[in-house]
């Protein structure tokens, strides 16, 4: 099947649960004589060892990354117990990748040697200037609690490279989650993708949490396992449950995506969302939290024209979008499922060609947040010589 360059990226996406049978209609949607890699997310009620055996298979050499996930963004919207997947022309995209399976002792020497290699290997096809034409996605273990450190050594070396990225789901379970490459997948481990491309593209991140006036300042937490035990010097969950006006017993994933909490950093607030609740009324987050940081309460506001505006704008800078790969925080679905808008915003994510999938946690430019909606989009091709 020849492929015009005009397209650039493929889409695809399979409901089946039969992992041979989901790799086989993967590989007719995407193969083609000029397919250079394979970006896929999947979810985590799949066989996992049978889907990336069958994936190897039908791909025959392509190479593959990808990752578990808490929800899809499928080419017709919202998905959920499906995999979906890119498929990029080597014409238009340089791509290459790598695992890092031990992100506890990941460190700067280690992220720029990583780098270093990525750029090699990119720069070998000889598409298009590293500086200016790549950007990078992370894709990281999403109950790894390692996502700050890896994070902070990749942004140095990068420089600047953009880059975003999703931390890995398992279906709102928060037992396993996995990522992928090198024909399996792992956990606790992370994949750094370099793409360079002569495409235009922007990576972005917004979201349309808004702060309120109340704070709570974390007065006892173990930041290795993020879990605070301490708010204000009371327990962290009854002060939270007094917080937003609810019984603690009512404190569940719902009341943490209506009521997040954020840290202010200069004039921009960086959500730090709730995992989960325990009996010692201690709370488990999803960011990193440390003693002595002020928490702001949060309140979501519209978060359908919040995304309408990002896409206007980014209409306005690359005209129609070719791609969007989308990181969207589980809870934003959550909200959005709880609010009845999902058809709305499935609508926009169709419109706009987002492919993606619901995460832990999303990662921007070195940064951990929760509760974002982050990628990159990607303008369509306009003809090499006319740029």
């Amino acid at each position: 099947m020849a492929l015009e360059q005009s397209e650039g990226v493929l889409s695809a996406v399979s409901s089946t649960k039969d992992v041979e049978l989901a790799a086989q209609e993967l590989a007719r949607q995407l193969i083609h004589p000029y397919l250079g890699f394979v970006l896929f997310f999947c979810s985590a009620e799949y066989d996992l060892d049978g889907l990336g055996q069958a994936l190897e298979a039908h791909f025959g050499g392509v190479s593959l990354v990808g990752c578990t996930s808490a929800g899809e963004i499928t080419p017709q919207g919202y998905g959920r117990g499906c995999v979906v997947a890119l498929g990029f022309d080597l014409r238009c995209f340089s791509i290459a990748s790598v695992l890092i399976d031990e992100m506890e002792r990941f460190n700067l020497l280690d992220a720029q040697q990583l780098v270093d290699g990525l750029v090699k290997d990119c720069r070998s096809n000889e598409l298009a200037s590293i500086k200016g034409h790549s950007f990078a996605l992370t894709l990281l273990d999403g109950l790894s609690s390692r996502e700050e450190l890896v994070l902070g050594a990749l942004s140095a070396a990068l420089g600047s490279i953009p880059h975003f990225g999703g931390s890995a789901g398992d279906d709102n379970h928060l037992t396993h989650t996995h990522v992928y490459h090198g024909g399996r997948f792992h956990s606790g481990a992370a994949v750094v993708v370099l793409f360079n491309t002569w495409l235009e593209f922007e990576v972005f991140s917004t979201h349309h949490i808004q702060p309120s006036a109340e704070k709570l300042v974390v007065t006892r937490a173990d930041s290795a396992t993020r879990r605070v035990f301490e708010l204000n010097a009371a327990p962290a969950a009854q002060e939270y449950a007094e917080l937003i006006g609810v019984p603690v017993e009512a404190l569940d994933l719902h009341a943490f995506a209506a009521y997040p909490l954020a840290v202010r950093i200069s004039d921009h607030y960086y959500v730090r969302s709730i995992q989960q609740v325990h009996d010692d009324l201690s709370l488990t987050f999803y960011c990193a939290v440390e003693n002595g940081i002020v928490l702001t309460a949060m309140r979501p506001g519209p978060l359908l024209p919040n995304l309408a505006q990002l896409f206007a704008g980014l209409e306005q800078r690359l005209g129609p979008l070719l791609l969007t790969i989308g990181c969207d925080c589980f809870l934003r679905r959550l909200e959005i499922e709880n609010d009845g808008g999902v058809e709305s915003v499935a609508t926009l994510l169709r419109q706009q060609r987002v492919i993606g999938f619901n995460t832990y946690g999303e990662q921007f430019n070195g940064m951990h947040i929760n509760q974002t909606f982050t990628g990159v989009a990607i303008g369509r091709p306009i003809g090499r010589g006319e740029r």
